[in-house]
């Protein structure tokens, strides 16, 4: 193993997993180098928002009442909309609809420049922010703030509600500038089974996470896509184990299928109904390059055939090592596709801009 050995218990399969899916690991793993996007504004987001100072965390949930709050333009500095002078903590909040025709589509938030730290959640789940909240404060300011939203996350044809907390230090507060809206964009790789959203977590390693018929349902949930550190684990460096169910049909499971899981930071070790199906980087690396040239390699693991279990569940346990700073799957595509498909998108990333 790649990341560093442990006793997986699963005997031959796990071997024999290893070897057919190593097999493909090196046709199939590549760096990220996509072409040109076209991203499109489909909902303006600036004008009014719902905006309240202080903090308290109930203010992230989509059924809160924030109708007594003031309002507020957006973008633009809090001092310059009544609240001159204040540093601190406050809230903002929007409600706005999201048509069906978006369903298929990949959906970025974006939402320009923030004034200092900012955590944003998305119907009361957060997907994304940026700089540290005291008491180890990191300021933010001169960062231009774009979130993936998972499509689960989404409530299609009816209302969404966006929650900002933010905190600044001094001078200028809030979200200050920037083109503050719901974007797409050229979705380059289809996707047959969508596996952003929540997946089980836990800091630490034990060899039997890995394993399909472990009993997580004590972990934490956290979104995927994003940064661990986000997510409530803000000092975590080292091991953590991701895990997720999926059920797959009949037609599906008779096609060669890849599983997407992104960008990963730093090394990973990934496992398929308790068989690895491949791993990039090691917990030990000779030297800091080597560090380094493992988070902007988007993964991409064949799944063996005779793994996969048509109308059942099927367990995916995702083994990750994080050096230092941020850690986690924390952007790209993450699911299941067909060879044919990925083939497609790799042709794609090879065309010139």
């Amino acid at each position: 193993m790649l990341l560093s050995a442990h006793p997986s218990g699963n005997g031959n399969r796990l071997k024999d997993g290893l070897t057919y899916g190593l097999a493909f690991i090196f046709l199939f793993l590549f760096r990220l180098n996509l072409p040109a996007e076209e991203i499109n504004r489909e909902i303006s987001l600036q004008g009014e928002w719902r905006f309240e100072i202080g903090d308290n965390l109930d203010y992230a949930e989509s059924s809160f009442d924030d109708s007594q709050w003031e309002k507020i333009e957006v973008p633009g500095a809090w001092e310059n909309e009544g609240f001159p002078g204040y540093d601190g903590y406050a809230w903002y909040r929007i409600t706005f609809h999201v048509p069906r025709g978006l369903r298929n589509k990949n959906l970025i938030l974006k939402l320009g420049q923030i004034d200092d730290v900012d955590r944003t959640y998305f119907n009361g789940k957060l997907i994304g922010g940026e700089g540290d909240f005291p008491p180890k404060y990191r300021t933010a300011y001169d960062v231009s703030r774009h979130y993936e939203i998972p499509t689960t996350f989404v409530n299609f044809d009816d209302e969404n509600v966006l929650s900002l907390r933010v905190f600044d230090l001094q001078g200028s507060g809030g979200i200050v500038r920037g083109d503050v809206g719901l974007y797409s964009k050229t979705d380059i790789l289809k996707l047959k089974v969508d596996l952003s959203g929540m997946w089980n977590f836990r800091p630490g390693d034990r060899p039997e996470w890995a394993a399909a018929d472990f009993d997580d349902s004590g972990w934490r949930m956290i979104p995927v896509p994003g940064f661990w550190e986000q997510q409530g684990f803000p000092n975590l460096d080292g091991f953590a184990w991701y895990r997720k169910y999926v059920r797959l049909s009949a037609p599906l499971t008779d096609k060669k299928l890849i599983l997407i899981l992104g960008k990963i930071n730093d090394v990973d070790e990934v496992f398929f109904n308790g068989a690895q199906i491949g791993a990039i980087g090691r917990a030990n690396p000779e030297n800091d390059d080597e560090k380094n040239s493992f988070r902007n390699i988007e993964r991409a693991y064949f799944i063996p055939p005779y793994l996969l279990q048509a109308n059942a569940t099927n367990t995916i346990a995702v083994r990750v090592y994080d050096f230092s700073k941020k850690g986690g799957i924390y952007a790209g595509y993450i699911g299941i596709t067909t060879r044919e498909e990925f083939l497609r998108y790799s042709k794609r990333k090879k065309e010139p801009n």
